[in-house]
């Protein structure tokens, strides 16, 4: 695997090495050693998968807290999706910073997604199944969402918005909450880039 880091501290887009011949590819999706070398968290507790049925479905953008934060290793297997984390690490200084990729069944890349940030992604097709790999069981009391569309972290979805969760469009806006720390001045929303393309 090749990982590839983000100018902004933990994120990382992993590549697959694929070792081909007449019957196709092998390749490791996954390995202990691989990510704690690379500074990772490697922990697989629980392995789920969404199916989406129409293009413009989001789902996002959530988030586990305290005390059972989640790591994720994201991969779409069919289809095409716009992943976006956001940096809600407040002692951050990325925070509310963004990092958004593309996860395609063909460029079979895999998001990793650090503790504390929040995930949400945006079907480009119909038939969507994303994979997730997480380090912690899921744990309801401690989940928390946030606005896809919230100017506080001004992501550029590219599409339109078709299918979202009523749980999703409810979320309030960041600027309206109390259970996040807010800086005195909000700064301006950036999306961050590879290091290779900064």
């Amino acid at each position: 695997m090749e990982f590839r880091t983000f100018d902004i501290e933990g994120p990382a887009l992993i590549d697959l090495k694929l070792l081909q011949d007449e019957r196709g590819f092998f390749a490791r999706t996954f390995c202990t050693q691989e990510f704690e070398d690379a500074g990772l968290t490697p922990a697989v507790i629980q392995c789920n998968m969404s199916y989406n049925y129409k293009a413009g479905t989001i789902r996002g953008m959530h988030q586990q807290i305290d005390p059972a934060p989640e790591a994720k290793l994201v991969r779409c297997i069919r289809g095409r999706i716009l992943d976006v984390i956001v940096d809600m690490r407040p002692e951050s200084p990325t925070y509310l910073q963004h990092v958004k990729v593309e996860l395609t069944e063909d460029n079979r890349q895999a998001l990793y997604v650090p503790e504390y940030f929040a995930h949400g992604y945006l079907t480009l097709e119909d038939d969507c199944e994303v994979t997730y790999q997480v380090s912690h069981a899921y744990t309801p009391n401690t989940e928390r969402g946030f606005r896809y569309d919230d100017p506080a972290f001004g992501i550029d979805w590219g599409r339109e918005v078709e299918v979202i969760s009523d749980k999703d469009a409810a979320w309030p806006l960041f600027a309206e909450r109390d259970d996040v720390e807010k800086p005195a001045t909000l700064p301006a929303p950036r999306q961050a880039q590879l290091k290779e393309d900064a």
